[in-house]
């Protein structure tokens, strides 16, 4: 079978709509796991077909888009998260990114856990695109369910979606629900997987860009689930040559180097000279 081919036999169909993921299934072999009763299924790549809308990338049309993928894209259905120095301009950066998506005919969402509408304008008077993306703030809605207010917005279903960020929205939930970071997380996460999916209204396999603090010692604040489920891990940082950015991991492949990138500029992010990432 190709690489996007019809499967040959009966399947077990893990999702079917016409434009989303269709994944078939050979049983080969299963376990049964006495003790807790767990059923075990095990698949061979060749018995699988998905949807090439999968593997169809979303793009900036900017030189970062080759650092995304070895498609030179977003990819649709992946988590992509982003960790930085402080003031090296996380979000100015991802909101550059959705924008560009946009105005390339990407449906985009912006969820913010750090700002309001007053402290966005700051923002759009320097990079007026980012005033057409969708935006929901999540301090509108402190007294709110904010399982119900997420739920509710990303319904409609969206091509890319920035979180910023992940432990401030889980801060949310944890004022919301009570209980741990941790456990709060991962319901933020379930969520996610669910539209990675394309389980919305509009059926899209949804990319999250999601902005996620770390300790001094570079640990994650919350769950390390978001560690299984990231397809890359990317960094903003400082050096002696200024700001850049890089992937220190990538599922999709992508440009291993790392690309500098200035701020000053109106209206877009200026995407500079690459160098090899020296990893020493």
């Amino acid at each position: 079978m190709g690489e996007f081919g019809e499967a040959r036999f009966p399947s077990y169909i893990y999702r079917v709509n016409n434009d989303k993921i269709k994944v078939m299934l050979k049983e080969k072999k299963v376990y049964s796991a006495p003790k807790k009763g767990v059923t075990v299924k095990t698949v061979k790549m060749d018995d699988l077909s998905f949807d090439k809308g999968l593997f169809t990338p979303m793009r900036t049309k900017t030189r970062v888009d080759e650092f995304f993928s070895a498609e030179k894209g977003v990819m649709p259905g992946t988590n992509v998260v982003i960790t930085g120095d402080p003031g090296v301009g996380k979000t100015t950066v991802l909101l550059d990114i959705l924008a560009d998506l946009q105005q390339n005919g990407k449906k985009c969402l912006f969820i913010s856990g750090e700002m309001n509408a007053i402290d966005m304008v700051g923002y759009v008077r320097r990079y007026p695109k980012f005033g057409q993306l969708d935006i929901l703030f999540m301090g509108d809605y402190a007294e709110t369910n904010p399982d119900v207010v997420m739920k509710t917005a990303l319904k409609e279903g969206y091509d890319c979606v920035l979180i910023d960020s992940l432990a401030e929205i889980s801060d949310n939930y944890v004022d919301y629900f009570g209980g741990t970071n941790k456990s709060n997380t991962n319901r933020i996460l379930q969520l996610m997987d669910d539209h990675n999916q394309g389980n919305n209204d509009g059926n899209k396999n949804t990319c999250f860009l999601v902005i996620q603090q770390v300790t001094k010692g570079g640990v994650f604040v919350g769950s390390n689930k978001i560690k299984h489920m990231t397809t890359a891990m990317g960094h903003l940082k400082f050096d002696e040559g200024g700001r850049y950015f890089h992937f220190s991991k990538n599922r999709r492949g992508g440009n291993g180097n790392k690309i500098y990138f200035n701020l000053n500029t109106h209206n877009k992010v200026s995407w500079m000279n690459e160098e090899p990432l020296n990893m020493v």
